[in-house]
């Protein structure tokens, strides 16, 4: 039978009764555990006209973070912040060409990561299956947070202005972006390109692709664990944070995309309630979702929302 078309997709994601209030308790415990930021000059990686610093910071239970931090050399006043989270398989770049565009970008690498992996390491496959019977002990309790971590980081900088903030990142980053921005109201523009996590239900029945595959795997070994599994991961779907979401936000999704597929990006921009936002659906695309041609859209998205007059 063949699928309906994306932008009619209904979404099998049920958003638990206690989902705010899950997550609420989540927040005050990650906020009593103190930043603890270390920033450190990284001279070997900094240009002429763009400084790099080496950045960790503590998260909940207690893990340390890392992350690249870039800032233009030349600046005058306060700084738009940029928060970018990095896809499943990928470590975070150095932006140093965001930097050149006059923003402080954190590039941060959430735990399991090459430079975050001392105390928490599941792997890859393994990340997105880590605990996910227990929604308390589940991987992307504190992966989520790692990265809403960073805002708070950019938000403690001198040199950047609090009231101008964004986020943004490609599939497991477009996730985070989502999240974060329903998270962190500090946020206040938002750019997620071929989402990840969002949908899980929807996606295991939709593709047979990784990491979404590794759900399938975990279940053909526990087929017992099916309806504790569906319930857990209700709690970290961005569906679920979607409808938090008030800053404008753009998304971009690719209609042959096999990875997070299409269905899963129009429920999720369907949940958000931003009086400002827009998808950008783009055809004979896979999990790309446009991106050679998006990008100038991103950048004139941030442009027009985090910088003064628009330049």
């Amino acid at each position: 039978m063949p699928r309906a078309a994306p932008h009619n997709y209904v979404t099998r994601t049920v958003r638990p009764a206690d989902f705010d209030e899950f997550w609420q308790g989540v927040t005050e415990q990650e906020r009593k555990i103190p930043l603890a930021a270390k920033v450190a000059p990284d001279h070997l990686r900094s240009t002429e006209d763009v400084a790099v610093f080496q950045v960790f910071y503590n998260s909940i239970d207690k893990v340390r973070i890392a992350a690249w931090y870039c800032v233009p050399k030349e600046r005058n006043g306060k700084l738009p912040g940029l928060l970018f989270s990095p896809g499943y398989l990928s470590d975070p770049p150095i932006q140093k060409e965001w930097a050149r565009r006059g923003y402080a970008v954190l590039s941060v690498a959430p735990r399991g990561k090459v430079r975050s992996r001392a105390q928490f390491d599941p792997g890859y496959p393994g990340l997105l299956t880590h605990n996910v019977t227990d929604r308390n002990t589940y991987s992307y309790r504190g992966f989520y947070v790692d990265a809403w971590r960073g805002v708070d980081f950019l938000v403690s900088r001198p040199e950047v202005d609090e009231n101008r903030i964004g986020a943004m990142g490609s599939s497991q980053g477009g996730g985070l972006t989502i999240t974060a921005a329903a998270m962190r109201p500090q946020i206040k523009a938002a750019a997620a390109g071929a989402p990840y996590l969002v949908g899980f239900v929807d996606c295991i029945q939709l593709t047979h692709t990784y990491p979404y595959e590794e759900i399938n795997d975990y279940l053909r070994l526990h087929p017992d664990s099916r309806d504790q599994v569906v319930k857990t991961l209700s709690y970290f779907d961005g569906i679920n944070f979607a409808r938090r979401i008030e800053c404008p936000i753009i998304i971009n999704i690719g209609l042959r995309d096999n990875v997070c597929p299409p269905e899963t990006g129009y429920a999720v921009f369907n949940s958000i309630r931003s009086a400002e936002k827009r998808l950008y659906p783009y055809t004979d695309h896979g999990h790309d979702a446009g991106s050679y041609k998006h990008d100038e859209v991103v950048e004139q998205f941030f442009l027009t929302r985090l910088h003064p007059n628009g330049h």
